[in-house]
């Protein structure tokens, strides 16, 4: 990989992997509009190794609390804290990762086009207006039920085809159950440090057996910038949210959506 491939692939992941707007799409779009080869499975796993280190140092406070809480409720019995929000991350990842395990080949083989992105991109972007408009945005991300869990989780779980955005179709989901913007943004970034894990853990275990070569010093610079730019994207994504609603991703989603149209169809 050159070394302008691997700062613009870095950055794209970086800013794209919490908006609503789905980074694997652009992750899939940007070799093909660019020609450039694959990036490899090497450099997507040290994608989501930056993404998630920027969730993980930004949530620190809330995740620390959280671990300590989860524990302490399974050695009590009982909800303890910040326990429920933690238990609430467990459960709601379990949909995307069954999935995960049961598609993902198929996915991989059959829906990574830029025609199936172009659909997913417009529909689930409609989906995610109708959320923001139509969603009462009165709840915390404390405030989340079972049901709740039940429907983000499953909602979770189809953002692995691509297009779909994870925390777009996650937001939507907890819009249209009443949380507010930036309620519903805090639980998909704290939802996603599971799935980041398990997603980065299983394309270390194909690299390991792909043998596949690694430009160590190619990974650390994309893992280093796709880090920083998470990390910004996240935090005046929530300073701004509440103010700027999610329209300005919708028409994005639209905008894109057609642009693939016009090229591909």
């Amino acid at each position: 990989m050159s070394l302008i491939q691997i700062i613009v692939l870095a950055l794209v992941q970086g800013f794209t992997e919490f908006l609503p707007i789905s980074s694997s799409a652009h992750l899939i779009l940007v070799p093909v509009l660019s020609d450039w080869e694959d990036q490899g499975l090497a450099f997507d796993v040290a994608m989501h190794v930056g993404t998630l280190i920027a969730v993980v140092i930004y949530f620190r406070k809330e995740l620390s609390a959280m671990l300590r809480d989860w524990l302490r409720s399974i050695a009590l019995r009982q909800l303890v804290g910040e326990s429920r929000l933690a238990w609430a991350v467990c459960w709601g990842t379990l949909p995307a990762a069954l999935a995960g395990l049961l598609f993902n080949d198929f996915i991989d083989s059959e829906l990574r086009s830029p025609l199936v992105i172009a659909a997913t991109t417009i529909g689930f972007g409609l989906l995610l207006w109708l959320g923001d408009v139509r969603g009462s945005r009165h709840r915390d991300e404390h405030s989340i039920n079972w049901k709740d869990v039940v429907i983000i989780g499953l909602s979770q779980a189809l953002a692995l085809i691509p297009g779909t955005s994870r925390s777009g179709i996650t937001m939507t989901a907890a819009l249209l159950l009443g949380l507010t913007r930036e309620a519903a943004a805090r639980f998909s970034f704290l939802l996603s440090v599971p799935i980041i894990i398990m997603a980065g853990g299983y394309n270390t275990l194909k690299l390991i057996e792909s043998g596949e070569a690694v430009d160590w010093p190619g990974l650390g610079l994309g893992v280093g910038l796709s880090m920083l730019t998470a990390y910004t994207c996240i935090h005046f994504f929530l300073k701004l949210l509440e103010r700027m609603g999610m329209l300005p991703f919708v028409i994005y989603r639209l905008l894109l959506g057609i642009v693939l149209l016009a090229l591909f169809l």
